[in-house]
């Protein structure tokens, strides 16, 4: 199966305030998004699982008119705060590239 990392155009976070991040998947072909649409793997339920957060605090909007998903989650540490390794959310995508697709290329 695909890893999100080889079927996705770009893959990439940033902090939506010092309290959020915003993780956004985009697909170059409209096909390619909807197959991995139709597949059901990205969800809320996903993302509460890779990054430690209730599935409820997961606003998960899926933009068919971009072919892309955009995901707002609760930091673990607020930007900047002790123990922050990632001051600008900018690598916090790093969970979803192995993800696994079930679908044909």
């Amino acid at each position: 199966m695909p890893k999100i990392r080889e079927i996705a155009q770009i893959c990439k976070s940033k902090n939506a305030g010092p309290f959020l991040v915003t993780i956004d998947i985009l697909f170059e072909d409209p096909a390619r998004y909807r197959a991995v649409k139709a597949t059901g793997v990205i969800t809320e339920a996903l993302f509460a699982k890779l990054y430690g957060v209730k599935e409820s605090d997961v606003l998960l909007t899926p933009y068919d008119s971009a072919n892309a998903f955009k995901a707002t989650l609760p930091r673990q540490v607020p930007a900047g705060g002790i123990g922050d390794t990632d001051v600008y959310g900018a690598q916090q995508h790093a969970p979803l590239l192995d993800v696994e697709v079930p679908i044909n290329l």
